[in-house]
């Protein structure tokens, strides 16, 4: 991976791109110390800093840390996110939205659109949620106006950070909004590392504790590797044809299936949709309900981190089911192949070809999705044992992991590019 970055770094046009992508990052991170106005940020800071392992830790964890300062970036990009979920599950259910998406770009172009709106939409709600209801002891607006400009500064910022993601994907290296997540979450973990060794040496929690979650933290990082890394070849055999003089065909290929098709996407989506019910406790912490949230749904409560939990582990599996859905169409895939002339020995063209495919596909998405959500859920439970908050929990790592290794991937493939047209030239 680090002789690619090396490689990639060595080609003038590569090299722009990553110094685009690394600008944008500076720009996510100069953001993120712009505080929003009307708001008294420095009681705030220390609010936060009083509520170790709480409720509001783990939301500012997942914002990268925006939160707890309140800046204009205090919900990240997640609004963005959620957007997109809906989007996609109604492209699913509504046959004029799924039209839309089979129209090529121009059809994407619209629902593109479509998703930033609700994510302004869902921004707004959030950021009104946000600030009149958990945040409304901190703010120091005096009339309508100065509400106003505190709603639309972190709806802005959102949307902003929507921008600048998409610049990334368009004219940098990687996935612009997994970049601005891994970003957040990588900007926290040595604040997160040193708490954790004071606690240690103020004997607060066992330094056994620490030396396994260091442990179960290197077995996390070799096993998402392995997952993503890892593939399923399926031998397919090209027919002989002759055109004209010539013979076309004859040779034999592989279709190559990996186990995570999908990516981190699945945990980045899972994780924001059971974020939902602690973004609703925002909106009246001192009720009934706000408490029955706590304690039920969310990873804080004793009952809530099993049920939270359980539900992450189906989300996981869900949505990897659903983006290799979107990614892999093995009836597409069956006839591409019956019309080039390929088969997979064993197997007759057409139907059976595609249903081969698809039940291989699910084999290798079903145990990675699984294994996934256990190495995603597995620290919370011993953080929750050792009495020691263990921010950098599996999720970050697996979404630090996984967007590190896809970066890598895109940067070989740019390589690959070049070296073609090299040939060509």
């Amino acid at each position: 991976m680090l002789q690619t970055f090396r490689d990639a770094w060595k080609v003038p046009e590569i090299r722009k791109k990553l110094l685009f992508t690394l600008a944008m990052i500076v720009i996510f991170r100069l953001g993120s110390q712009i505080p929003v106005p009307y708001m008294k940020t420095k009681e705030l800071i220390e609010f936060f800093r009083s509520q170790q392992g709480g409720l509001l830790q783990f939301l500012d964890i997942m914002a990268g840390g925006n939160l707890g300062q309140f800046t204009i970036f205090a919900l990240s990009i997640y609004p963005y996110i959620t957007a997109s979920i809906i989007i996609q599950l109604l492209t699913v259910a509504i046959p004029s939205l799924e039209a839309l998406s089979k129209e090529g770009e121009a059809g994407r172009k619209k629902i593109s659109k479509y998703t930033r709106y609700l994510a302004v939409v869902l921004a707004a709600i959030q950021a009104t949620g946000s600030t009149f209801g958990f945040f409304k002891g901190f703010v120091a607006a005096s009339n309508m106006f100065e509400n106003i400009v505190i709603i639309l500064s972190i709806t802005a910022g959102t949307m902003f950070l929507v921008w600048l993601g998409e610049l990334i994907t368009e004219k940098g290296v990687g996935n612009g909004i997994s970049l601005l997540i891994f970003a957040g979450i990588v900007a926290r973990f040595p604040q997160d590392i040193y708490l954790s060794i004071r606690q240690a040496s103020a004997g607060m929690v066992s330094w056994v504790w620490v030396i396994i979650f260091f442990i179960l933290f290197v077995l996390i990082v070799v096993f998402v590797v392995l997952f993503n890394e890892g593939e399923r070849r399926i031998h397919v055999q090209y027919a002989k044809r002759v055109v004209g003089r010539k013979m076309y065909g004859g040779q034999s290929t592989h279709i190559p299936i990996k186990v995570l098709m999908s990516g981190v996407m699945p945990i980045i989506f899972a994780q924001t949709v059971t974020s939902i019910p602690s973004m609703l406790v925002m909106f009246n912490p001192n009720s009934r309900m706000a408490d029955f949230i706590v304690t039920w749904l969310t990873p804080r409560g004793g009952p809530g981190l099993i049920i939270n939990s359980i539900v992450l582990l189906i989300l996981i599996v869900f949505f990897a089911f659903f983006y290799t859905t979107i990614q892999f169409n093995p009836v597409e895939y069956s006839k591409q192949l019956q019309q080039n002339g390929g088969f997979i020995p064993g197997i007759r063209p057409g139907r059976p070809t595609s249903d081969y495919l698809a039940k291989t596909v699910n084999h290798l998405v079903l145990p990675g999705a699984l294994a996934l959500a256990i190495l995603a859920i597995a620290p919370n439970f011993l953080s929750k044992a050792a009495g020691m908050s263990f921010n950098f929990g599996g999720t970050s790592i697996i979404i630090v992991v996984g967007v590190v290794l896809e970066t890598s991937r895109q940067l070989e493939q740019l390589l690959l590019m070049r070296h073609y047209k090299g040939f060509l030239k």
